[in-house]
């Protein structure tokens, strides 16, 4: 009976222990999609958790500055500072216009600094006009001749 019993508590320390760690892992890995104008109106906890935000980078803000790239995204005329403290480069697309997803926390100060940065380059994936081309006629298709 003995034996059981200490067979019983190590099983128990055991579950415990990974319901713990199922747990932290699950909270530490959870992030809000904010836009940049839901930022201001964030208030306590909510401001120190993990969270994406996106905005297009603003023409001219990217810095390299002592092991980290400084930036700012911009959205509806409202702008964020972001700093990028990752170890992963910077993807090809990322430069001045192109639209880019961070992911990090605010710091008290509101700049953002950001662990991992997302960037497509918008007129890579837009149609460009064809010249001389005839605009789209909205009454085709209607079935009237």
């Amino acid at each position: 009976m003995k034996g059981r019993g200490k067979f019983l508590v190590g099983s128990a320390i055991i579950v415990v222990t990974l319901i713990s760690l199922a747990y932290v892992g699950y909270t530490q890995s959870k992030t809000y999609y904010h836009t940049i104008s839901e930022l201001s109106s964030l208030h306590g906890t909510a401001r120190r958790q993990r969270m994406r935000v996106s905005g297009n980078v603003q023409a001219g803000s990217i810095s390299h500055v002592d092991g980290r790239v400084d930036f700012v995204l911009e959205e509806n005329g409202q702008d964020l500072p972001v700093s990028y403290v990752g170890t992963d480069p910077l993807p090809d697309t990322f430069k001045d216009g192109a639209q880019a997803l961070v992911e990090g926390r605010l710091n008290s100060q509101g700049r953002f600094v950001a662990e991992l940065v997302q960037a497509k380059c918008a007129s890579k994936y837009e149609a460009s006009p064809v010249p001389g081309a005839a605009p789209a006629n909205p009454a085709a298709g209607s079935g009237k001749s």
